[in-house]
Formats: C-alpha cells, sequence, structure tokens
C-alpha cells in the first residue's frame, strides 16, 4: 500500500478513502470470519476510483463522443460553401490585386527560375 504521503509531504489526495476502507475492515470482520468484506465493496470502489479514475475517464469518453456525434450531425448554419471561399480571389489574384509588397531580399519566381531553362 501507500504511504498515504502526497507528493508535497501532506496526505495524499486518496488516504481518506484508504481510511474508510480499513475503518470498514475493522467494523465489518473479525479475525475467524471475512464475510463482512462484501459490506466494503462500495468503500473499496471508491477508493480504487480515485486512485485510477476508471470511472471518471469512461463518462469523459462517453461525453466527447456524443459531442463529436452532435457536431457531426448537426451542420454549421454560417459555414462558407467551397464556391464562396473560391469566389475569394486569393488564388488567382495578382500581387497588386492582394496588395503584397515583395521585399527586395524576398525571393521570387524569376529569380529561383534556373538560367538555362
Amino acid at each position: 500500500m501507500a504511504s498515504g504521503y502526497g507528493l508535497a509531504g501532506g496526505p495524499s489526495r486518496c488516504f481518506p478513502f484508504w481510511q474508510e476502507v480499513l475503518a470498514c475492515y475493522v467494523v465489518n470482520t473479525n479475525s475467524e470470519d471475512d464475510s463482512g468484506k462484501k459490506k466494503c465493496a462500495p468503500v473499496l470502489e471508491d477508493y480504487y476510483e480515485c486512485l485510477h479514475h476508471r470511472k471518471e475517464a469512461t463518462k469523459i469518453a462517453a461525453l466527447q463522443a456524443a459531442y463529436r456525434k452532435r457536431e457531426a450531425a448537426t451542420p454549421r448554419d454560417d459555414a462558407p460553401n467551397a464556391g464562396q471561399i473560391r469566389s475569394l480571389g486569393l488564388l488567382e489574384a495578382s500581387d497588386a490585386e492582394k496588395d503584397i509588397k515583395h521585399g527586395n531580399l524576398l525571393p521570387t519566381y524569376s529569380s529561383n527560375n534556373p538560367k538555362g531553362a
């Protein structure tokens, strides 16, 4: 078992749950009969959840899947279609239309073109 000390020196985050498990075992079992362990199952389950977060991870995964499914099923109302994107003219526009000024240190197509080709 863990020492009960956290990273900062104080009690670990799951130490109170572990104390509840021990208290349940002390109250419900004895040296001859440990049939009372079944009564401690919910407390032990809480302790394991604190350690491993499996239920939390399962719940988060289900929520994310439902969110992604809903997002995929409902189209955006204001999303531009492909024709609107192409009609912006940025791909076919000249540098003057785009208002882009080339600096003399930036390479251009003509400066990269081989001399003999």
